[in-house]
């Protein structure tokens, strides 16, 4: 898999992912369909649909209406408000992250656990 296949648009880092390989390939390794959104409209993650296919952007840390609802909007529904509040907080400073390094530095930071 290659590196930047661990970056998806929403922030997240696939690397640190459990379920990584097994059950899920990732959403840059299959257009936005982690194992997850089978129960998404369309069986593709929304925030997907609305970044890289309605904007065509790299990740949502650089459209001009982020936090949108749909980013703040879609949440695994086994988290509590604690963890979901958490989640975005981290996904939104990787975001910013991205936007200050670049995605391929920011993923080898990520790979070094940095």
């Amino acid at each position: 898999m290659s590196e930047v296949n661990l970056a998806p648009p929403c922030g997240f880092y696939c690397g640190d992912c459990q379920y990584l390989n097994n059950p899920c390939l990732g959403c840059m390794n299959n257009n936005g369909k982690p194992f997850w959104s089978e129960d998404q409209s369309g069986g593709r993650c929304p925030i997907w649909d609305c970044c890289r296919e309605l904007k065509e952007l790299e990740h949502c840390g650089i459209c001009p209406e982020f936090p949108c609802d749909i980013y703040l909007g879609l949440r695994d529904p086994n988290m509590s408000d604690e963890e979901f509040q958490q989640s975005v907080e981290v996904r939104q400073h990787n975001l910013a992250m991205r936007v200050l390094v670049g995605t391929e530095k920011w993923i080898s930071d990520q790979s070094r656990g940095e």
